[in-house]
């Protein structure tokens, strides 16, 4: 490894401790400004519940374990329409990027489904799969594969024409050239569709059972909602934000595993740089 890819490296490792306690200083601030705000009366507690009553909210549903089926339910939706939406966007992307007549064919298509509102679809899913998991499954493919497919498509044609000519004149086959020149110099794009992709899974799940179901973080919302109990509502809001935050966090690991090979640039937004 060189100076020049370990230098930014060593730039960022300095720089991470300032911005952990950057963001944790602004979370709370922000916290603490809500809570004055709803106990001073600036902020109305029927639409915005305070931060304590929604930790003893948490709390209770953590401890009693009311809460750990519901959650389970909505991560095993999350996580069959990433794996299943991610692998679909994945290998569709790889073909249309290598075989221009067939991408020409199919690119008025792809253009029609991908502006479909998904809302629409998701009564749909429930009328063919009913109100289990899979009808949740299908609507969370329906987000996360555009997502993979746009980024994966986009990061196998912008690989150096040149480097893959000199592939080929080394005599690599097709499969040599995708394994060992087109999937890692496309990780960067493939990665970053996954940060995305992982808040748009848990999405399709929640608004799949918001719609229609018996169980999941949606479901508990809904019923919280009907009862105008604000403080469910946030509850399960905020617990599906550090779900979130973890699961890309275990991404991020994965992504700095696989490509620490190469130095990374600039600050990171949203999994985009």
């Amino acid at each position: 490894m060189t100076a020049t890819s370990t230098a930014p490296r060593r730039r960022t490792r300095r720089r991470t401790p300032a911005v952990r306690t950057a963001q944790v200083g602004l979370a709370v601030l922000l916290v603490l400004g809500w809570e004055l705000g709803s106990r001073s009366g600036l902020v109305d507690e029927f639409f915005f519940s305070k931060p304590s009553d929604i930790a003893v909210r948490a709390g209770e549903w953590f401890g009693t374990g009311y809460i750990w089926d519901h959650l389970g339910i909505t991560l095993l939706e999350a996580a069959l329409a990433l794996v299943l939406g991610g692998f679909l966007g994945l290998v569709i992307g790889f073909l249309l990027a290598r075989v221009e007549f067939v991408a020409a064919v199919f690119d008025p298509y792809i253009k029609v489904l991908n502006s479909l509102p998904r809302v629409v679809l998701a009564p749909i899913f429930l009328l063919w799969f009913g109100l289990g998991i899979w009808s949740k499954v299908a609507f969370g493919i329906t987000l996360v594969f555009f997502i993979v497919f746009f980024n994966t498509y986009q990061g196998v044609r912008e690989v150096d024409r040149v480097l893959i000519d000199n592939a080929r004149m080394l005599g690599a086959r097709e499969g040599q050239l995708v394994r060992h020149v087109l999937l890692p110099s496309a990780l960067t794009w493939i990665f970053s569709s996954l940060h995305i992709s992982v808040g748009f899974a848990i999405v399709g799940a929640v608004v799949g059972e918001y719609l229609g179901s018996s169980a999941g973080v949606g479901y508990l919302i809904s019923q919280a909602e009907g009862t105008f109990d604000t403080t469910g509502v946030f509850t399960g809001m905020v617990v599906l934000s550090v779900v979130v935050l973890v699961v890309d966090a275990g991404v991020d690991r994965v992504e700095r595993h696989l490509l620490r090979w190469k130095p990374r640039r600039g600050i990171e937004l949203g999994g985009q740089r």
